[in-house]
């Protein structure tokens, strides 16, 4: 099989910083990367098991760390993303965070607190199910601040993510894009399927009816915040597999980057005799 260069699943898939982007323009379903799901399936467990020894080498460094950022209207395969990519790595060195409505505690600081004390320590690889673009995302759609307050926050959220760069954060931000119609088809599976049913929140439906908003809003937070130093990924998420091995490829590539090796502990083994 011919599995896709990390180079090219980036080219693909990336909003390119300080360019115009139309989500419209990107489709939902898209076979230019994967043709088939056997291929998907193939490069998904070879990518999960290299993420699974570099998080490893990463861990035994604790210089650096990596932040995953999923982002995506309900269905759009958060937490199975999570599972796929991730299938075959142990739990240490993992932190997962899924960010759901703010506590009173969280409502009264800044919307960011929340979520700087949710970033990876050094040597982990940090997951976040939703993140700070709620705030840019159902706030706005809502209106639950004013328009002034979200334009704010395009630039406060791009100096944080060049902070959290600056200071050794990898961020990996994966934008699920699904589209209308499959994602009212996995809500009827939620109706119907006995394991899917606790998934299912009636509130996804007002979303539902918000969703040319909800894709709006989507669009200028990709445009505005997709940065050099945090690029937006957008990712055909109609196809579970193909998704799972897009991420895995951007997850991985953002590992070798780091040129990661065994660290030196500074001693011989042949210095010890285990007796």
């Amino acid at each position: 099989m011919d599995i896709p260069s990390i180079k090219h699943v980036r080219d693909h898939l990336i909003a390119k910083p300080g360019k115009p982007f139309s989500l419209a323009e990107r489709p939902t379903r898209d076979d230019d990367i994967f043709a088939n799901k056997d291929d998907a399936k193939t490069s998904l467990k070879k990518d999960a098991a290299v993420i699974n020894e570099l998080k490893d080498m990463l861990y035994a460094h604790k210089k650096q760390s990596i932040l995953v950022m999923l982002q995506g209207m309900d269905t759009a395969g958060k937490s199975g993303t999570i599972r796929g990519v991730f299938a075959d790595t142990t739990p240490l060195g993992m932190e997962v965070k899924a960010f759901k409505a703010p506590s009173a505690n969280e409502l009264a600081r800044d919307y960011l607190w929340r979520v700087h004390n949710a970033v990876p320590k050094k040597g982990h690889i940090g997951i976040f199910d939703r993140s700070h673009y709620e705030d840019v995302l159902v706030v706005k759609v809502r209106g639950w601040a004013s328009a002034e307050e979200i334009d704010q926050r395009y630039d406060q959220i791009n100096a944080f993510e060049k902070h959290l760069t600056q200071n050794g954060i990898i961020i990996v931000k994966c934008m699920l894009n699904v589209g209308h119609e499959e994602q009212g088809e996995r809500l009827a599976e939620r109706l119907v399927e006995p394991h899917k049913l606790w998934k299912f929140n009636p509130g996804d439906l007002e979303d539902r009816k918000d969703w040319t908003k909800f894709m709006a809003a989507y669009e200028t937070a990709i445009e505005r915040c997709s940065t050099e130093h945090a690029p937006w990924y957008v990712i055909p998420s109609d196809s579970r597999t193909r998704r799972n091995a897009m991420i895995a490829r951007l997850v991985r590539g953002a590992l070798e980057d780091m040129n990661l090796e065994w660290p030196n502990p500074g001693y011989k083994p042949d210095d010890f005799d285990i007796g």
